[in-house]
């Protein structure tokens, strides 16, 4: 054997190095902190030497198809055909092969349940191809809005409002501006309203109105985010009580209820609003009256 200083060493001085480099590899030293340590500078030896100890697993590179691997033993063990996992993970037949050959076949399903699966197969293909027009239809739809206009904006807030807004009734005068919404690119607008009519956003009063089974705390944070202030300042949440008779739909990790907006001293901005609504349904038609009040 022959060491970096040119000298040949017989079988007691490898048995010695072995000794020495079993003991470095486990105290969790690398290849290369082992070969520093004694001075064997050549990987034949220096792997003899450490022949049978596993390495260090902080040495260990994570290799990125593991994920992949067991993922496919996972699908393979509920029954799934090789197909069916390469569509899903998008690897090759040839790698799913290898590392699913020790798991049993899945048992051949019957030709009606083969069929259905074929059929479930065309309609998640089909769900996904209509997905990805509707995606680029609406992407598409969003790029001919462009810029907006302080004129634009003003006609979008007016019927905005006007559509989800509080409105005075001649048997219930309420001129006050409260508007109430679960949407937050519908807030947004309505602030970016607000903004243009010159509303100081310290007139505005903000409450969460939400499900006792939804995250209050958490809606609590967004919507105090979203309108630019602290959690503190928002009003007492008002909490919905669940019927249980009742299937709710706006349930899950996105339901956040709803923001209620009030705008403080708002009589004489409600009634402009009014106006300005009546304005707009003027402009389109000349049967307008009905809806002056």
């Amino acid at each position: 054997m022959t060491h970096a200083n040119g000298k040949s060493g017989g079988y007691e001085e490898f048995e010695t190095l072995r000794e020495r480099a079993i003991a470095l590899r486990r105290e969790g030293r690398s290849l290369r902190q082992i070969r520093d340590e004694l001075k064997v500078f050549n990987n034949d030896i220096l792997n003899r030497l450490v022949k049978g100890e596993p390495p260090p697993e902080w040495t260990k590179r994570p290799n990125a198809k593991d994920d992949l691997r067991e993922k496919a033993r996972e699908l393979r063990l509920r029954g799934w055909t090789y197909d069916r996992i390469q569509a899903a993970l998008g690897c090759s037949k040839t790698s799913i092969s290898l590392w699913v050959r020790d798991l049993p076949r899945p048992e051949r399903r019957p030709p009606a349940e083969q069929a259905r699966l074929a059929a479930q197969k065309r309609w998640e293909h089909e769900l996904a191809v209509r997905d990805e027009v509707r995606q680029k239809t609406k992407a598409a739809a969003g790029s001919e809005i462009g810029s907006m206009t302080a004129r634009e904006l003003f006609m979008t807030g007016v019927a905005l409002y006007w559509a989800e807004g509080s409105k005075d009734k001649p048997y219930a005068r309420r001129e006050n501006v409260q508007f109430v919404n679960s949407d937050p690119g519908v807030i947004r607008v309505f602030l970016a309203w607000l903004d243009l009519l010159g509303v100081d956003r310290e007139r505005l009063r903000c409450r969460l109105m939400i499900h006792a089974t939804g995250d209050i705390q958490g809606a609590e944070r967004y919507w105090a985010d979203l309108v630019g202030i602290d959690t503190s300042s928002l009003q007492r949440t008002t909490i919905k009580k669940h019927n249980p008779k009742t299937v709710r739909k706006n349930v899950g990790a996105d339901y956040r209820g709803c923001l209620v907006i009030n705008v403080l001293q708002g009589a004489e901005l409600y009634r402009r609003i009014e106006g300005w609504w009546c304005g707009i349904v003027g402009a389109v038609t000349a049967a307008d009256l009905p809806n002056r009040t």
